[in-house]
């Protein structure tokens, strides 16, 4: 296989993550994509960095705002490492990191990295924008002593 090829495969699999497991909530698919040994280098709060740590903020993510979903705007591939910007966007009807919900559409944008290997997400890094989305949910107003109380 091509090192073309095999960046399109992988870009493929962060893809369908994206759209089937994020936006759909299909979890078979997760149990599909997700290599058994899965380390994320960057977790979110309250999340461990493995398999069951994405899976759990998964959950969250779908419970919080049913209608999780991103819009992704660019994909590249380095062969197995694939660099996805996208915006996600929902409407807040569970709580999500201690904020009850609002019924607010919110969005935010991630830019993450994913290596595949054998098929499978197996790492993960990834910046994404909590603060604006925390912001939206009217958690705080962004001030300095706010920000300072989210230490």
């Amino acid at each position: 296989m091509t090192r073309s090829n095999a960046s399109e495969e992988a870009k493929a699999v962060v893809r369908r993550n994206t759209e089937e497991v994020q936006g759909s909530g299909n979890f078979d698919v997760f149990e599909e994509l997700f290599a058994d040994d899965f380390v994320d280098h960057t977790p979110q709060p309250n999340c461990t960095p493995d398999k069951d740590g994405a899976r759990g903020l998964y959950h969250a993510l779908r419970a919080a705002f049913p209608d999780f979903h991103a819009d992704i705007h660019w994909q590249v591939a380095d062969g197995d490492l694939v660099t996805t910007y996208k915006t996600y966007h929902g409407t807040h009807e569970g709580v999500f990191l201690g904020v009850p919900p609002t019924g607010r559409k919110i969005h935010f944008e991630t830019v993450d990295a994913m290596r595949v290997r054998n098929g499978k997400i197996a790492e993960h890094w990834g910046v994404a924008n909590l603060f604006s989305l925390m912001q939206q949910l009217g958690a705080f107003s962004g001030g300095e002593t706010q920000a300072r109380g989210t230490e």
